[in-house]
């Protein structure tokens, strides 16, 4: 079954936060899986999924750095090491979680980096591309079977309205041929991770498993930390008097919708599908604000399987059957 990308009637919206969306919800007896679940929103989210009853799995690129940030948060939560720019941590890391537990009903693939100067990882691949997408779709394969053997298992990936800057050039995706521009090396990166989600969901929804794209909205958090304050202030984030743009988002409002993918009965057997605001999103159309929707190369399933067969050969990474 096809869930269609139009909205539905949900109880929360633009300033909802994490903890908000999963009141009155009991995950006790599942296990959640959240990429750099220590700072910024995968804080958050962890905080969210740990407080309503989940074991939750942290994957951390720095983890003595994560130790000490969630050591207030209260449940259980684990801490293993992971770097998605390198592929034999990632098996490392899925080897680990498949010692701790035979399922997995929760997974958020929330860690990210963002508009970068060009750098790459040990296979020559553009680090943008390389660690939101490639290391995302390398950790899912290798947890497939514990998604499978949960009976109803959730993956989010963590995209952005930076795809609207641009789509994929699948021809050069490491800017091989082209010269380098960290915000559409940046907007390849989300739309690839807004594609995955869609043909994960295609794949999986047979398993019981389903996955959805998240667009978190505007926030504050480390993933600035390759921006100068300048050059945010010229895109708006900022007012010449250092003021933040109000139409931002806290950390807690921004975990909200990965949180609401993750748990929300009304997604029940629902998938494939962009989300913002705690709610699926509409299409963009001609005329609205280039930020607002979600644009139609994300919604290609053509595309999506293109990316796929892609990933897989960039990877060498196929998904257990």
């Amino acid at each position: 079954m096809i869930t269609l990308q139009e909205p539905v009637a949900s109880p929360f919206g633009y300033r909802s936060t994490a903890r908000e969306v999963v009141a009155g919800i009991d995950l006790t007896g599942k296990v959640a899986v959240v990429t750099g679940g220590y700072s910024g929103l995968g804080l958050e989210t962890v905080r969210a999924l740990a407080e309503a009853g989940a074991a939750v799995i942290v994957g951390a690129r720095r983890p003595e750095v994560a130790g000490r940030d969630l050591a207030e948060v209260q449940g259980d939560v684990t801490i293993l090491s992971l770097n998605l720019g390198d592929p034999g941590s990632i098996d490392e890391f899925a080897g680990e979680v498949e010692a701790i537990t035979p399922k997995i009903a929760i997974l958020i693939n929330n860690a990210a980096v963002m508009a970068n100067p060009l750098t790459r990882d040990a296979r020559g691949y553009e680090s943008q591309f390389a660690t939101n997408h490639l290391g995302h779709f390398q950790l899912t394969a290798r947890l497939w079977p514990l998604l499978k053997a949960a009976n109803g298992a959730r993956v989010v990936a963590l995209s952005s309205s930076g795809h609207a800057r641009n789509g994929l050039d699948l021809d050069d995706l490491n800017f091989a041929s082209r010269e380098y521009e960290k915000w559409t090396a940046y907007g390849q990166a989300k739309s690839a991770n807004a594609l995955f989600a869609l043909e994960l969901d295609r794949r999986g929804a047979e398993h019981g498993v389903h996955a959805f794209a998240v667009d978190p909205g505007g926030i504050f958090t480390p993933l600035q930390r390759h921006l100068p304050h300048e050059e945010q202030v010229a895109m708006g984030w900022y007012d010449k008097d250092g003021k933040p743009n109000p139409l931002f988002k806290t950390v807690e409002q921004g975990a909200a919708t990965s949180v609401w993918c993750a748990v929300s009965p009304l997604l029940e057997g629902k998938g494939g599908v962009y989300c913002a605001d705690c709610n699926i999103s509409a299409p963009w159309m001609e005329g609205q604000p280039p930020y607002q929707g979600v644009h139609p190369h994300v919604r290609d399933a053509a595309l999506a399987e293109r990316l796929w067969a892609v990933s897989e050969s960039m990877t060498g990474i196929t998904f257990a059957t």
